[in-house]
């Protein structure tokens, strides 16, 4: 979450804090249309053969309505281990990272029978089955029981906590699977901790203090041992707030997911506006679009709390909101340098799904 920025290169270094450790917010999911499964001509093997795609489509059921909560899951004619997800409130599922071949898509809800679709996936393709029809079970003497969404989400949440831009830049609030599984307010919250409490996130505080008490920043505060512990004590207040409030507290209470889900598609036009259009939108836990309260009454909360530790000479309600409108222009700086550049520095996101080098 962005936060209050009190001088220059203030602003910089949590810009670099912030930019790589709560981007934030919703997303959207390109499809592209279906295209008719094919085999392969083994002595036309291109370099990227073996390059992963993925796989989504959309549950509905006799009547056109979309099944939520359907479990699909992804079998394969080898022995690659099972992937299951739940349909989204929108009917629609996604499976990223595949590897290209044969595979067969069995879909479960309780009251439906169960549907199978087969397919092939071609190298780096993003297949779209349009629908799958769920037919009323004509005999329902026992109902399986599909993954809880939380397990879901804590699974997706173990991949992103491993996220770091260089191998080193926390990279936490960052999507890259469509339709992810909504988290927690416990997950939330322990994603704001991890955060918090990052190696990374201290030292560049540290640093930040240490260009400030350089460059005498908040005179008042002196210099010496004393003036940089009250420097360095600010500027962790400052992340601290702006992740908590942002990232945890006003999700959960608004119900609204924090993190930036990756687009990866379409043109750059197209994955721009979206990149910029997330810093006041986001996707709540419903799955519908909404505005970002969290994010905007977040940055003017942990501005107006830092008034209460900052000097005199740098507090009141117009530097506050003049901060807050700083912080929003910098995320979204921020969300286009995921679109278009972070994800490659990441080298847990690109081994998690090689089809988008």
């Amino acid at each position: 979450m962005a936060l209050p920025f009190k001088s220059g290169l203030t602003v910089l270094a949590t810009v670099f804090v912030l930019g790589w450790t709560v981007s934030g917010i919703g997303q959207a999911s390109a499809q592209t249309p279906a295209q008719d499964p094919e085999q392969h001509n083994p002595a036309t093997v291109s370099p990227d053969e073996h390059s992963s795609g993925t796989i989504s489509g959309t549950i509905v059921d006799q009547s056109g309505a979309v099944v939520a909560g359907a479990e699909v899951t992804l079998t394969r004619d080898d022995s690659s281990p099972k992937q299951a997800v739940l349909s989204g409130a929108d009917g629609q599922f996604s499976f990223a990272s595949v590897i290209p071949g044969p595979f067969h898509l069995t879909t479960v809800a309780a009251g439906f029978a169960t549907q199978t679709v087969s397919g092939t996936l071609h190298p780096g393709e993003i297949a779209t089955i349009p629908q799958i029809i769920l037919a009323v079970a004509t005999n329902v003497t026992e109902v399986r029981v599909g993954i809880p969404q939380v397990e879901v989400a804590e699974e997706q949440l173990k991949v992103e906590e491993k996220q770091r831009v260089l191998g080193a830049i926390p990279n936490f609030y960052v999507s890259y699977v469509p339709n992810a599984a909504p988290l927690t307010s416990k997950q939330k919250f322990r994603l704001a901790v991890k955060t918090s409490i990052d190696p990374f996130t201290v030292v560049v505080v540290a640093g930040a203090a240490g260009v400030q008490q350089a460059q005498d920043h908040f005179r008042e505060y002196g210099q010496g041992a004393q003036g940089y512990g009250k420097r360095f004590g600010a500027g962790y207040a400052d992340t601290v707030t702006g992740t908590f409030i942002g990232g945890a507290i006003l999700p959960s209470l608004l119900k609204q997911d924090p993190r930036y889900f990756y687009k990866g598609t379409g043109s750059v036009p197209a994955r721009s506006l979206y990149a910029i259009a997330n810093v006041v939108i986001c996707k709540g836990d419903s799955g519908r679009w909404q505005p970002n309260y969290s994010y905007v009454l977040g940055s003017i909360a942990a501005g107006g709390i830092s008034n209460l530790y900052y000097p005199a000479n740098d507090r009141g309600a117009g530097l506050t909101f003049e901060n807050a409108a700083i912080g929003i222009g910098t995320s979204a700086l921020t969300n286009l340098l995921q679109e278009f550049l972070i994800r490659k520095l990441t080298p847990a996101a690109r081994k998690n799904d090689p089809a988008h080098p």
